[in-house]
């Protein structure tokens, strides 16, 4: 009689609780090994020095992948989004929604590449521990070739900022006190516009505004001051450090005010607007032609 179907008998004398046992012992017994007895052994457990590397590894690929598509730390090098942001503020960076589509929105604080250009200092050159650790996604990059600002339009917008008035979106007056600098002006230090956003790219501006060469001092570089969506790495979405700074970034309320989104006639409400006195035109004639059929005498 082979193995299995030993295994398989049943035995006038075993109950069933000793089949229970007999089974869990079966389980049991597939993971330990035997001795020159035939008794089984548990096995060895592996070293934890010799599983260590394995922990690490698997940790080190879980923070790259978490850095590539998820979240990723940046470090706040200057003032020109004071007070929303201060220097040395570690901010994280949602990266996943830009996966799936989505496009930058106005009010939204951003990380993006330098468009080129907009960085005249040199990235000073890291060592070999911080240029892995921020491959990684466990320190911030060091190259400092990253810029972030607020979104103030977006791709078809109208944006404007008249010396001693406010920012103007779509005719749209934005209410700023709420992220403004105190004692900073909207535009006063270099005033812009009206400039249209070509689609797809973005107009930002610090909240430190009298601190901060953001879109208004790029007009003469391609693009004109602005940025492309492909140039942004992510959203902001908390300030993580230090502790005692821990907040959420929202966007401000101005806006979302009614009527601020550009109203820009697109090929399907051109379509209407010429369909409609067509429509209308033939349902006056069907109409006048049954006025007229009614209107005829009977024959008998």
């Amino acid at each position: 009689m082979n193995e299995s179907a030993a295994v398989r008998s049943d035995a006038p004398h075993v109950t069933g609780a000793r089949s229970a046992e007999n089974a869990e012992g079966d389980s049991v017994d597939n993971d330990d090994t035997v001795d020159d007895g035939g008794q089984p052994q548990p096995r060895k457990q592996r070293s934890f020095w010799k599983e260590l590397p394995l922990l690490v590894g698997i940790a080190l690929l879980l923070a790259l992948l978490i850095k590539t598509f998820l979240v990723q730390a940046f470090s706040i090098p200057s003032e020109s989004m004071m007070n929303t942001l201060q220097r040395g503020d570690r901010v994280l960076v949602d990266k996943l929604t830009p996966w799936f589509g989505s496009e930058p929105e106005r009010g939204e604080v951003v990380v993006f590449h330098d468009p080129g250009g907009w960085l005249n200092e040199p990235a000073p050159e890291p060592n070999p521990l911080q240029k892995f650790l921020s491959f990684i996604g466990l320190m911030p990059s060091s190259e400092k070739q990253d810029l972030i600002k607020r979104v103030i339009a977006v791709g078809g917008d109208t944006v404007e900022c008249k010396k001693g008035g406010k920012v103007f979106v779509n005719g749209k007056t934005l209410d700023e006190t709420a992220y403004l600098y105190p004692g900073s002006t909207s535009c006063d230090d270099e005033p812009f516009g009206p400039i249209k956003v070509p689609d797809g790219r973005i107009w930002v501006m610090g909240d430190n505004r009298q601190n901060s060469l953001d879109s208004r001092y790029h007009q003469e570089l391609p693009g004109n001051g602005t940025v492309s969506n492909e140039e942004v790495v992510g959203r902001a979405i908390v300030v993580a450090w230090p502790l005692g700074r821990w907040s959420t970034l929202p966007v401000p309320d101005t806006f979302d005010q009614p009527g601020l989104a550009a109203t820009a006639a697109g090929p399907g409400a051109l379509g209407l607007a010429g369909a409609l006195p067509l429509v209308l035109w033939r349902r006056r004639r069907i109409l006048a032609r049954e006025g007229a059929v009614g209107q005829a005498p009977a024959r008998a």
